[in-house]
Formats: structure tokens, C-alpha cells, sequence
């Protein structure tokens, strides 16, 4: 088993110049692009702090999951890890739980299943707030605009 990085360290961006490495190497192979290069490339794009970029790494991640059995368990983790970071919680946690299926040791991917729960929880509580923010102003508001058509009459 392959030591993958905590993910935490797999949300630290790699700098452009590393970045624009990968990409030169993807593009510079073409159509016949290697797994690994397509791999490595799309690992930089999930690192990135720009969201584009983000989206690019998970689809080409998508790509190699589906034609390449034997990266399945290396895809499973950085897919989690950039639908987590895309906001696609419910997709990174079915990512993720099926790494932890196989590997229930895996620490990596066990701090990014705290780290997904603790953002749904956060956002949920969040949501919770703001429908109940809503609810509040709609009760004031008929309140007012009853109290106004009772001086009407």
C-alpha cells in the first residue's frame, strides 16, 4: 500500500510552475497520453485553488477511474478529495466511503470524512439559520402588513 498524503497536505496548491510542468507533459503527449501523466495532471488540477482547474482534475480523474482498474484505489481519493473541495459533498463521501469499504485503516481517507461531515454540518446548520431567518422576517412582515389592514378598516 502506497503512503498517500494526509488531506489536509492535499489541499495545499501546487505553485504554477509545477502546475504548468504537468500540464506541458499532458499536452505535449496528446492523444496518446499516458495514465500516469493524465494521473499526475489531474492530482495538480485537484490541488488547485482555482475551481476550474478543480473540475478539469475531476473529470479526467472520472476518465481514468473508469478505463483504469488498476488506479481505481488511487482515483477513489483525490475524486473525494475534489468533489469536497468542488462543494459535491454527497459525491465525495460516496468516493471516499468506498476507499474506506476497502481499506478501513486508511487515515487519509478518515481525516476527509471528518472534513466532509464537519462542512455538511457546518452548511446544514447554516441552511437551518438562514430558513429560519426567512421564516422570522415572513412572520414580521405579515404581522405588519395584518396589524396595517386591521387600521384600514
Amino acid at each position: 500500500m502506497t503512503q498517500l498524503p494526509y488531506a489536509v497536505d492535499a489541499e495545499t496548491p501546487l505553485n504554477p510552475a509545477e502546475l504548468n510542468v504537468l500540464r506541458a507533459q499532458y499536452e505535449k503527449e496528446g492523444e496518446m497520453v499516458g495514465v500516469q501523466t493524465k494521473f499526475n495532471y489531474a492530482w495538480g488540477l485537484v490541488k488547485s485553488n482555482v475551481r476550474a482547474d478543480q473540475h478539469l482534475g475531476v473529470m479526467l480523474l472520472s476518465e481514468i477511474f473508469r478505463t483504469s482498474p488498476e488506479r481505481r484505489r488511487e482515483c477513489l481519493y483525490y475524486l473525494a478529495l475534489g468533489n469536497y473541495k468542488l462543494g459535491n459533498y454527497a459525491q465525495a463521501r460516496k468516493y471516499n466511503d468506498a476507499l474506506l469499504e476497502n481499506e478501513p485503516a486508511n487515515l487519509q481517507a478518515a481525516n476527509l470524512r471528518t472534513l466532509i461531515d464537519d462542512k455538511v454540518t457546518k452548511e446544514g446548520l447554516m441552511g437551518v439559520a438562514i430558513i429560519s431567518g426567512v421564516a422570522v422576517a415572513a412572520g414580521v412582515i405579515g404581522g405588519v402588513l395584518l396589524r396595517n389592514l386591521g387600521r384600514k378598516r
